[in-house]
């Protein structure tokens, strides 16, 4: 395993996903979704968040995909053993959805090199409508 590979498998994502409210939107049901994301560099080295990828699926299967620099305006820098925390979110025509991607990030101190973090597939549900 290389030494980039080794750093990807110690950035863990943990997202917590929460219902907001419905709103009407052109005579239509919207679903507003928020999510909290903690990203934590487990690994002896600092590494910068370059850019964003989700793939979005709402519960009719309608996908969508948003693509896109750093995440809530920034490009931030983690250090080692240390988090940087987000909010977020997302709307749907459905009173659920998923959302799952990976985060582009680089490593300086290993010749700038880039590599992806996944993150995990997670629902997005209106706590009323799931039993």
């Amino acid at each position: 395993m290389s030494q980039i590979d080794a750093i990807s498998e110690l950035i863990t994502v943990d997202v917590k996903p929460y219902y907001i409210e419905e709103r009407e939107v052109d005579d239509a049901p919207l679903f507003v979704f928020g999510y909290e994301v903690t990203i934590r560099n487990n690994s002896d080295m600092p590494v910068k968040l370059l850019n964003r990828h989700w793939y979005i699926t709402d519960g009719d299967g309608k996908q969508s995909e948003v693509k896109g620099e750093g995440v809530i305006g920034l490009q931030p820098v983690i250090e080692p053993m240390s988090e940087f925390q987000y909010s977020s979110g997302s709307n749907f025509r459905t009173p659920v959805g998923t959302m799952h991607g990976q985060y582009e990030m680089q490593c300086q101190q290993l010749g700038n090199q880039l590599f992806h973090v996944d993150i995990s597939p997670f629902l997005l549900a209106n706590d009323t409508v799931i039993h």
